[in-house]
């Protein structure tokens, strides 16, 4: 049967696609070896530097954010070289075992999914390898398990605290466009993102923001590549061109996002999204329900992750809410499965969308028979008045 309006897709990415991107997705494809595609792939290339804040080379796969992690990985270190991760949740846990099974030895610090990395732990780590095994530090920005967003800049200090040579990775595939993010400022030397969150895109392209030292490393990185292989892309990219074909349907929305992104100014996106995420957070306590991020000043503001109480199951709470409500909540991954529902708030994302989401959540509460206080919404209209 058919259900009238539209359907509410608030997981934490893939988030919904304005229509602008939609229908510069919709052109007509082009040769991508002919001179207009050079225009089409400089623009890209060179309004993905301005999100990321960087003057180094960003290299855009047409892949999943899965494949941005391998490329990193492969195009900077050798079959048995040491990383070093932090168990933020699912997503570092995805990242680690993908290492693992290309024979990297990645070693976790272990964490409890309620907050981001913690730098002093990964400063008292590198200080104990007096003999610079360890050829990396990686780090998940923001986890789009938890909600938790770790303190990239501090994690950089701790390194170099540690007189450490350590490159740092980080994965911001659900920050980017999202919260602030600055890869030179920062001292990130690879960050890995990808198109279907901040980015407003459909899922199929991802990124790789590269420093200098890393690619001096990618010089003698012995892991076996060829269609992640940065040494590939250099020479083609510097003319807007790809060394295989590109996703050039998805480059056109990509640059209309470019656009609208610094058409809404990115100061003023981040503060958007910390608005929304704020007055999500107050709706969940207002209900009485508890945050999964207990970090104050590491919450997200691309997802709140929201606990359920003792004896209910989120993934039913999220089928009532959907079957009722035409809602899509995000459910608890691994260790937080059943346990934990996710908001998604980001993207092409209004106060107003805001407002509708957090109703669908409280009446599939009620509807689900999930013991709350009502009110959260009530608190989160005041707060973004």
């Amino acid at each position: 049967m058919r259900k009238a309006g539209r359907h509410f897709l608030q997981i934490p990415g893939p988030s919904a696609v304005p229509d602008r991107i939609l229908s510069a997705i919709s052109q007509q494809t082009i040769d991508h070896r002919g001179p207009d595609f050079a225009k089409v792939g400089l623009k890209a290339l060179n309004g993905m530097k301005s999100i990321f804040k960087t003057d180094a080379h960003v290299f855009i796969y047409p892949s999943s954010g899965t494949g941005a992690w391998e490329a990193a990985l492969v195009n900077s270190l050798s079959p048995g070289d040491r990383v070093l991760m932090f168990e933020t949740g699912h997503f570092a846990t995805l990242w680690k075992k993908l290492a693992d099974k290309l024979g990297i030895k990645a070693e976790f610090i272990a964490g409890d999914w309620r907050g981001g990395a913690d730098p002093d732990q990964i400063e008292a780590y590198l200080a104990e390898d007096k003999t610079h095994e360890i050829k990396a530090v990686c780090v998940v920005h923001n986890e789009t398990s938890t909600g938790s967003v770790s303190p990239i800049a501090a994690v950089r200090k701790a390194i170099d605290n540690a007189n450490h040579p350590a490159l740092l990775m980080v994965d911001t595939i659900s920050g980017l466009a999202s919260l602030d993010y600055r890869h030179d400022e920062w001292g990130v030397d690879v960050t890995v993102s990808g198109s279907q969150k901040g980015l407003m895109l459909p899922p199929g392209l991802s990124f790789n923001a590269v420093s200098a030292k890393a690619m001096a490393a990618n010089k003698a990185a012995a892991c076996k590549r060829s269609y992640w292989d940065w040494g590939e892309m250099v020479g083609p990219n510097e003319k807007g061109y790809f060394p295989y074909t590109p996703g050039t349907n998805l480059l056109y929305g990509l640059n209309e996002a470019i656009d609208m992104l610094h058409e809404e100014g990115l100061d003023n996106v981040f503060a958007r999204h910390a608005r929304h995420g704020a007055a999500a957070r107050a709706a969940v306590r207002a209900w009485g329900l508890e945050v999964l991020c207990a970090t104050q000043g590491q919450e997200s503001g691309v997802l709140t992750a929201v606990l359920m109480p003792e004896g209910h199951s989120a993934d039913a709470f999220r089928a009532t809410t959907l079957e009722h409500f035409d809602i899509s909540l995000g459910n608890g991954l691994s260790k937080v499965a059943d346990k934990v529902f996710r908001i998604g708030h980001l993207g092409d994302f209004n106060d107003l969308m805001l407002v509708a989401t957090l109703a669908g959540v409280e009446m599939g509460l009620k509807k689900a028979d999930v013991p709350h206080k009502e009110g959260g919404v009530q608190v989160a209209m005041q707060m973004l008045a």
